[in-house]
């Protein structure tokens, strides 16, 4: 049975309570007359385990289509292209600061002016969580607004300063920093908010911008270096990053922002303080867990290959261009994005799988790279690298969304890519070190192809976790942690409906089974034929004694 299918006459109950999923309420009316009425037993969709459930969205599904909706997947198409597309071609500007420190004398031009841009990709993800948590406080469209200008005005600033590195320091690489991470973890957090069935295939165009405006970018910077100066072009990119500005006007949430949480007795102001900026739901789900801290394990040799790969081809194949290599994992990589984000959408398909499977190929390829005996094999790798390299990075904003759901979909992804910073910082200099102290790059890449595949191997662990704690089905009802049910209200109240009737009948496989609440508020299965007098024959459920329900309230709800 698909998702969202009706059931069948045969399936519905006749005339029973009918527990329903998504968050919904017990469809019962009130009894008169000592009869509770006939319901209507509503649509139930096939429970599928998690990871690979894709009814993630509680009662409120997204549009999947609409004008709004395609602007949405334009503007962050628009601003994840912008943002990295300038972090990846700073190398542009990196040769010109290194002559211009070179021509003032600095024997550390080159590692001070990489250190501009080292801080600019490090800010991006360390900041991350931070972007996270001021979305669920003041909005997505505010936060991204925020990046715009943040972003746009670091860039205009620099290029005042594009003598002085101590300045470039905070303008260029903390200040744009900031921005960038300010507008891009929105970015993949608002496209939940309007697709479900086609989110794979969106976030992988989305994700697709950064390819694209990386091969853009770079020549259009060298002309205008060229033809003007950098302060010049640095103005011209300024401008450029104020699309990251009118792309927050378009980011209208769909989904409300998590509730505030609950005072509960013996919990400190701190506590509750933290507990407001930070969503603490999602580290009590295993799974992402799991998955926050296999994925940064994994990067520390993921971007090994893309900062060194230049300099492994001068040494290994001096004669070819060392260009072509990183630009074919350029480009599969955008086909990538596309390519596994309609994979990602098909049925069946796993998301998590088919994110541990690129892990694995890029860390073999990553392995093979030095054992190549010929440039045109080291294309090949290049070109698989970057294919899986695009099936990685399009898959997180999907996962992070099917494993913590909306309102915690947001942090997931910050807290991830800030985890993620220091992996992504540390990898590419401990494989420099050991080059320097070796001679080769043989050593490095193999060190480097280990990690991914570690990490990949670990992921198998969310297989072993069955059920969500922070999402637990009760009686057909979606209960969150907090005591909510899937579409935010309090269930307090489902409680209470429950307990009106001792009779709870879920309907599971097309048959009902009576359940009646035992006094330490578990629930008692029994058959059919103990639980009706010959008038439920005809569709009439008969009511149970509820003096003993009322004693049952304060464990049925603490179990609950």
């Amino acid at each position: 049975m698909t998702e969202n299918e009706p059931l069948n006459e045969s399936s519905q109950s006749n005339g029973k309570i009918v527990a329903i999923d998504n968050g919904g309420r017990l469809n019962g009316n009130n009894h008169a007359n000592g009869k509770f009425q006939k319901s209507k037993a509503l649509p139930m969709p096939e429970h599928i385990e998690a990871p690979c459930c894709r009814d993630i969205h509680g009662a409120k599904e997204p549009p999947d289509g609409g004008m709004r909706a395609w602007l949405v997947m334009i503007s962050a198409f628009l601003c994840n292209g912008v943002i990295f597309g300038i972090i990846n071609t700073y190398g542009v500007i990196h040769k010109l600061l290194t002559e211009r420190l070179q021509e003032q004398g600095d024997t550390d031009a080159s590692s001070k002016a990489a250190l501009v841009g080292s801080l600019t990709i490090g800010t991006t993800f360390l900041l991350s969580p931070v972007a996270g948590c001021l979305t669920d406080k003041i909005g997505l469209r505010l936060t991204t607004l925020i990046g715009g200008i943040l972003s746009s005005g670091g860039l205009l600033l620099s290029s005042f300063f594009t003598y002085s590195t101590g300045a470039l320091y905070v303008t260029y690489g903390i200040m744009f920093g900031l921005g960038a991470a300010l507008a891009y973890t929105p970015t993949l957090a608002i496209l939940g908010h309007y697709f479900k069935r086609y989110l794979g295939k969106v976030s992988g165009f989305v994700t697709a911008g950064s390819s694209v405006f990386t091969v853009i970018l770079p020549p259009g910077m060298d002309y205008l270096i060229k033809s003007y100066d950098l302060e010049t072009t640095l103005r011209i990119m300024s401008v450029i990053c104020t699309f990251v500005i009118l792309c927050s006007f378009v980011y209208k949430p769909l989904h409300p922002p998590p509730a505030p949480p609950k005072k509960k007795p013996g919990r400190s102001k701190a506590s509750m303080v933290m507990r407001s900026i930070i969503n603490v739901e999602i580290w009590k789900r295993k799974k992402y867990v799991i998955w926050a801290l296999c994925i940064p394990m994994a990067l520390f040799g993921y971007f090994v290959p893309y900062v060194h790969m230049m300099k492994f081809v001068q040494m290994s194949y001096p004669n070819n261009d060392q260009n072509l290599p990183v630009m074919s994992i350029g480009i599969t990589s955008g086909l990538g994005r596309l390519i596994f984000g309609a994979i990602a959408d098909l049925p069946g398909v796993n998301r998590i799988y088919l994110q541990q499977l690129s892990l694995s190929c890029i860390g073999v390829v990553t392995i093979l790279l030095p054992l190549t005996s010929s440039y045109v094999l080291l294309i090949v790798f290049s070109l698989i690298m970057g294919l899986f390299d695009g099936c990685f990075i399009s898959l997180l904003g999907p996962i992070a969304y099917e494993i913590c759901g909306p309102s915690g979909a947001t942090q997931a992804i910050g807290f991830l890519l800030g985890l993620s910073s220091l992996p992504l910082t540390i990898g590419p200099p401990v494989a420099g070190i050991i080059f320097d102290k070796t001679g080769s790059y043989t050593i490095p890449l193999i060190l480097a192809g280990i990690p991914p595949i570690i990490g990949s191997a670990i992921l198998f662990l969310i297989r072993f976790i069955r059920d969500d704690p922070s999402l637990e089905k009760t009686n057909g009802v979606m209960v969150t942690a907090n005591g909510t049910d899937a579409n935010g209200g309090d269930n307090d109240e489902d409680v209470e409906k429950h307990l009106a009737s001792k009779q709870i009948q879920p309907l599971m496989n097309g048959h009902s089974k009576a359940a009646t609440l035992n006094g330490n508020g578990s629930v008692e299965h029994r058959p059919e034929s103990e639980t009706h007098d010959p008038a439920a024959a005809n569709g009439k459920a008969r009511l149970a004694d509820t003096e003993s329900l009322t004693d049952a309230l304060p464990s049925y709800k603490e179990n609950v």
